[in-house]
C-alpha cells in the first residue's frame, strides 16, 4: 500500500478557515455588545424619565433603600398593584418595624402586611428553669394576618406582601400606632392599634377610606389569619393535650375544633376565635361577629423526640363585609396567659376557654375550687395550698364519706342472712330477691345507701381532673423535689422510652399508686362483703381483688407525664381517705352496737315507701308470669 505524504495545502486550507471562524465571531460579539450597550442606554434614560415623576420609588418586593428603579419593575409594579403602587413611592416602603410596650408584652408590628411579627410577654419564661428566655408567641415569621383584595379589574392582591405607612402618637396613656396602606394621598387601607398600661388586650381597628374606587366592594375579602404555635413547656405531649381552637359563635355560644392531626369547623356568627396553647393564648375579638369562618387545626406533634419545637398549626379564613363601601371594624388582639382571672375580667367570656369541664364539673372548679384555691395560695405556698385545699376538700366530703362506711358495716352484719336466704331460695331467684329486699326493709338498711355517697364524691373527683392541670398559677412553681408543679415532678431519667409510660420517673405518682393501693386494700374486702352475690352477676369480691392491682398501675402510667400538682392532690387525698376511714371505724362504728340497733328495727312495724311498694308490686307481678307460663308448658 502507498504511503501518504505530508501536504502543506491541506494545512494552509485548516489554517485559513480558523482565521476566517475567529475573525466572524468577533465581529459578532462586537456587535452584540453595541447592542447591549445600547439598550443599556435606552433603559438608563427610561429609568431617569420615570424616576423624574415617581421621585423616590423603593422595591416593594425587596428592602433596597435605592431611589431609582428599574423601569421593568416599576411597570411590574405598576401592572400588579395599580393604585397601591402609591405607597411604593413612601419612605415606609422598607423592612421596618415599630414598637408598642407596656409593662405586660412588648408588640413589633412590621411595615410590611402592617401586621405583629413579634409578642414578647415580659413578666413569663419558657420552660427552661432561670434560663432567662422569655415567652415568645410571635416570632421568626410563626404568623401570618393577611386581607385578600380584589381589585375592580379582577387582581387579587394579599396585604401581607405590601408596605404600610406607620404613625406612632400618645394619646394619654395610651400607644395609637396607625398603619396605612395608602393607594393616594387620601384613599388608604388602616389598622390601627391601640396599647394601653399594664394590658394584654390590643385594640385593632380595620378601616378603609376612599377604596370604593380602587376595590371591587361589591364582594366580601377573606381575611386569613395563620399562627404556627411554639412550644413554651416541659412536656410537649403533655402540653400539646390542651392545645386547641376555641371560639365563641351564635351570640355566646363557647366550641371548640378539637386534637387530631387534622380537624376542622365551619361556625356561623363568630365573636372571637382563640388560638389556645396550654398556658397562654393568642385572641382575635370582634364586635361585628364574623358572619362565618374556615377554622382549621393541624398536630404538628408526631414523634414527641423529633417534633419539639411546635404543637400546632391553627389557620383561619373568614369574610369580612364593606358597608357603604368601605371596610369597618372594630377588633381585639389578646396575647397572654390563659388564666382564667386574667380573661374573666374582660367580660367577654374569654374564662371560658379554659378547660374547666361542662355542666356541674365546671360548677364545683368556678365556685368553690378556684376561689378556694386562689384564697389559699394568697397566704402561703402553691404547694402547701394544694395539701391545705385538699384537706378542706375532704373534711367537707367526711360526712358523705361516713354515711358510705356505715351503710358497709351495715350491710356486712346482715351479709349471713343474706347468705341464709341465697341458699334457701337458690332455685327461685324471684324469691331469693323479695325476701333480701324484705330483710332491707325490716332492718331499715338500703342497699344503695353506699353507692349515694360515692356518686356525690364523683363529680368532686372529675372536677380536680380539671382544675390542677388548667390552674395557670400552679406553672413554673415549685414544691419539695418537684420545680414545676404544672408539669411532671423527674427525678430520674430513663436511658429508653416505655410505651404509655415514658423515658422518666416521676415521683409523686408512685407516692400516690402506694396511697391507693392501701386504701384499696382497706376498703375492698368490706366493699365485697357488703354487696350480696347475685346469681348471673360476677364475683364482686373477685373484681375488688383484681382493682387493687389495676388502680395503682393505672396511677403509675397515665400520670407519670402528668402535671405533679395533680399527682400531689391524689397523694394527699387518698392519704386523708385512709385517716378518715381509720378514725370511723375504730370511734364511729360498733359492729355489735349496729348488730343490735338492726335487730330492733325489725320488731318496729315498717311502712313501705312508694318506691319500695312499686317494686314488690313488679316482683310479684314478674312471678306471677312466671308461674303463667309454666302452666302453659
Amino acid at each position: 500500500m502507498e504511503k501518504k505524504k505530508f501536504d502543506f495545502n491541506t494545512i494552509i486550507g485548516f489554517g485559513l478557515i480558523f482565521v476566517i471562524i475567529v475573525w466572524m465571531s468577533y465581529n459578532s460579539q462586537a456587535d452584540e455588545v453595541k447592542e447591549q450597550a445600547k439598550a443599556k442606554q435606552a433603559k438608563v434614560e427610561e429609568a431617569k424619565t420615570t424616576a423624574a415623576s415617581a421621585k423616590e420609588i423603593a422595591p416593594i418586593v425587596t428592602a433596597a433603600d435605592s431611589t431609582v428603579l428599574d423601569s421593568v419593575k416599576i411597570k411590574q409594579l405598576t401592572g400588579t398593584l395599580g393604585s397601591f403602587a402609591y405607597s411604593a413611592t413612601l419612605p415606609s416602603a422598607k423592612e421596618n418595624f415599630t414598637t408598642l410596650e407596656n409593662e405586660f408584652i412588648k408588640l413589633k408590628v412590621a411595615n410590611k402586611g402592617g401586621q405583629v411579627s413579634e409578642v414578647i410577654l415580659k413578666n413569663y419564661e419558657r420552660f427552661k428553669k432561670n434560663s432567662g428566655q422569655l415567652v415568645e408567641l410571635i416570632k421568626n415569621n410563626n404568623a401570618s394576618f393577611n386581607l385578600e383584595l380584589q381589585t375592580k379589574d379582577n387582581r387579587v392582591l394579599n396585604t401581607k406582601n405590601l408596605y404600610f405607612e406607620p404613625t406612632l402618637t400618645k394619646v394619654g396613656p395610651n400607644q395609637v400606632l396607625s398603619m396605612k396602606l395608602k393607594a393616594g394621598a387620601n384613599e388608604y387601607l388602616e389598622y390601627k392599634y391601640v396599647l394601653a398600661p399594664k394590658e394584654y388586650l390590643v385594640d385593632f381597628d380595620i378601616h378603609s377610606q376612599g377604596l370604593n374606587t380602587v376595590l371591587n366592594t361589591t364582594k366580601p375579602i377573606d381575611l386569613q389569619w395563620d399562627l404556627k404555635t411554639y412550644r413554651n413547656e416541659r412536656s410537649i405531649s403533655y402540653e400539646n393535650r390542651y392545645a386547641e381552637i376555641y371560639f365563641e359563635h351564635n351570640d355566646g355560644k363557647i366550641d371548640y375544633v378539637g386534637q387530631g392531626t387534622d380537624k376542622e369547623e365551619n361556625p356561623e356568627k363568630i365573636s372571637f376565635i382563640a388560638y389556645k396553647q396550654h398556658f397562654f393564648s393568642s385572641i382575635l375579638l370582634t364586635k361585628t361577629p364574623l358572619v362565618t369562618a374556615k377554622l382549621h387545626s393541624h398536630n404538628l406533634v408526631i414523634d414527641e423526640k423529633k417534633d419539639t419545637i411546635f404543637t400546632k398549626q391553627y389557620k383561619v379564613i373568614a369574610p369580612l363585609a364593606f358597608t357603604n363601601g368601605e371596610l369597618d371594624y372594630k377588633m381585639n388582639w389578646y396575647y397572654g396567659p390563659t388564666d382564667y382571672k386574667t380573661l374573666k375580667k374582660y367580660d367577654r367570656n374569654l374564662e371560658k376557654i379554659v378547660p374547666l369541664g361542662w355542666g356541674i364539673f365546671g360548677w364545683i372548679n368556678m365556685f368553690i375550687f378556684i376561689p378556694l384555691f386562689g384564697f389559699l395560695s394568697s397566704y402561703m405556698g402553691f404547694g402547701i395550698a394544694i395539701i391545705v385545699f385538699t384537706i378542706l376538700i375532704k373534711i367537707a366530703m367526711s360526712p358523705i364519706t361516713f354515711k358510705s362506711f356505715l351503710s358497709q358495716a351495715k350491710m356486712k352484719v346482715l351479709r349471713p342472712e343474706i347468705t341464709e336466704i341465697g341458699e334457701k331460695f337458690s332455685k327461685d331467684p324471684m324469691k331469693k330477691q323479695q325476701e333480701t329486699m324484705k330483710l332491707y326493709n325490716k332492718a331499715g338498711v338500703n342497699p344503695m345507701a353506699g353507692c349515694i355517697p360515692a356518686l356525690i364524691q364523683l363529680p368532686f373527683m372529675y372536677a380536680s381532673f380539671q382544675f390542677f392541670p388548667s390552674a395557670f398559677e400552679l406553672r413554673q412553681k415549685g414544691f419539695l423535689w418537684a420545680d414545676d408543679l404544672s408539669s411532671f415532678d423527674q427525678i430520674a431519667k430513663l436511658p429508653f422510652h416505655i410505651p404509655l409510660y415514658g423515658d422518666h420517673i416521676s415521683l409523686f405518682p408512685i407516692l400516690a399508686a402506694i396511697a391507693i393501693f392501701f386504701y384499696m386494700k382497706m376498703t375492698s374486702g368490706d366493699q365485697a362483703m357488703a354487696q350480696p352475690q347475685q346469681e348471673g352477676m360476677p364475683d364482686m369480691a373477685k373484681i375488688m381483688k383484681i382493682m387493687i392491682y389495676v388502680s395503682p398501675v393505672m396511677m403509675l402510667i397515665f400520670f407519670n407525664s402528668y402535671g405533679s400538682g395533680l399527682s400531689l392532690y391524689n397523694f394527699i387525698s387518698n392519704l386523708i381517705t385512709i385517716g378518715i376511714m381509720l378514725v370511723i371505724k375504730r370511734y364511729f362504728i360498733n359492729s355489735d352496737k349496729i348488730h343490735a340497733q338492726i335487730e330492733v328495727n325489725k320488731t318496729k312495724p315498717k311502712t313501705e315507701s312508694k318506691f319500695q311498694k312499686k317494686m314488690r308490686e313488679m316482683m310479684e307481678e314478674s312471678e306471677k308470669q312466671k308461674q303463667l307460663q309454666k302452666k302453659k308448658k
